[in-house]
Order: C-alpha cells, then sequence, then structure tokens
C-alpha cells in the first residue's frame, strides 16, 4: 500500500516545527502560526492532521514534536530545499532572498530522483581540482556581460 503524499503546505509545516524544534529546542502553535504567516486555529487544524497520520505528537495547549517518520521527512524536504538554494545561488547566481523564496515553492515539486541528481552534481563540482569549475566562471562572466569566454584548448587550430 502506498502512503499518499504530503501536500507542499504540509512539508512546510513539518520543515517549520523540525526548524523551531533544532533552535528553540521545542516548537509551539504561536511561534509556528507566526513562521507561517497563518492563525493558530489553522496551525492546529494542520496539526491534526499530521498527528493522524503519525507525522507529529502534540497535546493540546502543550509542545509540539516531530515523531521518527516527522522528522524523516522534514529531513527530506530540508534536503530538498538547500540543495535548490544552493543551485540557485551558486549555479545560477541568483540572488540568495529570491532562490530561497523559489527553492520553497521547487521543493515540493522535484522528485527524490532530480534532488539525488543536484546532490550528486554538487558532490562532481566540488570534486574538481579548480576552486571555481572553469564552466562556472565562464558563465558568471556570461551571465555579466554577455560575453562567452573561450580558452585557448577549445579552439580548433587551423
Amino acid at each position: 500500500m502506498e502512503v499518499e503524499r504530503l501536500s507542499a503546505n504540509m512539508e512546510d509545516y513539518l520543515e517549520v516545527i523540525h526548524a523551531l524544534a533544532k533552535d528553540k529546542g521545542v516548537a509551539r502553535v504561536g511561534e509556528i502560526a507566526e513562521k507561517m504567516a497563518v492563525k493558530s486555529p489553522s496551525v492546529n487544524a494542520a496539526l491534526k492532521s499530521l498527528a493522524d497520520r503519525d507525522l507529529v505528537l502534540h497535546e493540546k495547549y502543550g509542545y509540539v514534536s516531530l515523531t521518527k517518520e516527522g522528522q524523516r521527512l522534514a529531513a527530506e524536504v530540508q534536503e530538498k530545499h538547500d540543495i535548490l538554494f544552493r543551485f540557485l545561488t551558486e549555479v545560477l547566481m541568483i540572488a540568495p532572498e529570491v532562490a530561497q523564496e523559489e527553492a520553497c515553492c521547487i521543493e515540493h515539486a522535484i522528485s527524490d530522483e532530480t534532488s539525488i541528481r543536484l546532490i550528486k552534481f554538487f558532490k562532481f563540482i566540488e570534486s574538481s581540482p579548480h576552486n571555481k569549475p572553469r564552466l562556472l566562471k565562464n558563465f558568471e562572466v556570461f551571465l555579466e556581460t554577455g560575453e562567452r569566454l573561450f580558452c585557448e584548448c577549445n579552439r580548433l587550430k587551423s
């Protein structure tokens, strides 16, 4: 039996709970509401839905914590977000504030396979003997000037 995928909104709740617990040790409904820019009744409804799926533990008026499965899913979503943010800022050279928002949107839509490919891409780039691979340096110049750099090794000899 295949488990129904969480909505983007529910994934966002898991991410926020995970971040709050990491930063403060616990998560509270009011803090979740503030981070999500929603009202407490919306948070309570989301928590009920997540609790029904055994992803969070929440007693009325108490702290909110992630179950093991909730932690796993939150970590997966966060990993997708982080790798997308890196791709948008380090490869496409998009401003961090724009990349942050767009990574939030894209993270819910990409498959695990695409996420794994991005991770492998960065491992490949990072294993380059150059500080910043030539292709990325050339792309950066192209973005700034519209000019493509050519290296002597790529020119055909006449």
